[in-house]
């Protein structure tokens, strides 16, 4: 059996398409020992393969992070499977607010040195040493506080198309870039309430211990992220102090929270909050485009991009020879193509 997917992607996207079962789109994470990453990624393949679990997990020896989409009808099955795993015993498994089963069309899992990329020697500090964690309600308690500050610990693109009210949104492309930034914004608030909150809780949870480490001691952080927040919010009619959407990284590119818009589409001005990858392969930016200019410009962010899709498809590919589409794909935004400047 092959661990890993050979199928090509245009063909595995028509198979999602043609599916007549519901999917359960989930993440999770946590941290731990694993003594062999590579055997224990092996075992997760040939086990979730089976069940057509589909989406991205990375493995480390420091534990698991997954974003997956499991059949509806499979879904007790993989829930007991992972339950199995000692670690893994009653994890809380973060399910997708808006979900119309399509958010994955392939299954891969990675060996990763770490399971999110944060750039931290994890031996000068002790990573279980983490922040409080705080449910809705408490969330909604503490950051009512004048003596709360609120950290986004997001990417830029993330919190321009959403983010709690009141809440500090570093101007940063990376969870790496972020942690010296925000420790250097804290330091005339070592006093204050330090509450921090991300996507699932990831990077709260390495972050907090790591602030612990650097002497803030009011350490804080959004149990289960945005997703369960808005998911209990839900379930128990809280205020909501979230405000737009929710970026996520799968083909959904994000997940409504509240009916407020409070960015704007990069070529037209607009009011937008819908995330696109420019279409051109030797490009593939992620930017925020409205319907009118996906259709003006053919879903590309420039132009020069909407000419190149329209050449012959050997001329395409030698106009990319070369290209780094990744680093063109992480810029997300940031591109003098786009008319108005990111805030």
């Amino acid at each position: 059996m092959a661990l890993y997917n050979k199928i090509d992607k245009e063909i595995l996207k028509q198979q999602l398409a043609a599916e007549d079962f519901k999917r359960i789109t989930l993440s999770f994470y946590q941290y731990a020992h694993i003594l062999d990453p590579e055997q224990f990624r092996n075992e997760l393949f040939r086990a979730w393969d089976a069940w057509k679990v589909y989406g991205r997990t990375y493995v480390a020896k420091e534990g698991i992070n997954g974003q997956i989409s499991v059949p509806e009808h499979h879904f007790e099955a993989f829930k007991t499977h992972l339950y199995g795993i000692p670690f893994l015993a009653g994890i809380r498994l973060n399910i997708a607010i808006e979900d119309d089963g399509k958010s994955f069309y392939k299954l891969k899992i990675k060996v990763r040195d770490k399971i999110v990329a944060d750039g931290l020697n994890d031996d000068t500090f002790d990573v279980t040493q983490k922040g409080v964690h705080l449910d809705a309600v408490a969330f909604n308690e503490i950051t009512a506080d004048p003596n709360t500050v609120i950290i986004d610990m997001r990417n830029h693109y993330e919190s321009e198309v959403g983010h709690f009210k009141g809440a500090i949104c570093p101007d940063v492309d990376t969870f790496r870039d972020s942690l010296p930034i925000i420790e250097d914004m804290l330091q005339d608030k070592r006093d204050k309430n330090i509450v921090m909150y991300c996507t699932g809780g990831i990077r709260c949870e390495k972050a907090s211990a790591y602030y612990k480490h650097k002497g803030f001691e009011k350490v804080f952080q959004l149990e289960g992220g945005i997703i369960e927040y808005a998911r209990q919010v839900k379930a128990n009619g809280l205020e909501n102090k979230f405000v737009g959407k929710n970026f996520v990284f799968d083909d959904r590119l994000g997940e409504r929270i509240s009916e407020e818009i409070i960015s704007e589409c990069h070529q037209c001005g607009k009011p937008c909050d819908d995330h696109i990858n420019c279409v051109n392969d030797g490009c593939h930016l992620l930017f925020i485009q409205c319907s009118e200019c996906a259709e003006k410009y053919q879903q590309c962010c420039s132009e020069e991009c909407q000419t190149i899709i329209n050449l012959p498809e050997e001329e395409q590919k030698e106009l990319r020879q070369g290209i780094d589409k990744g680093r063109q794909v992480y810029r997300k935004g940031r591109s003098e193509r786009l008319r108005p400047k990111l805030k």
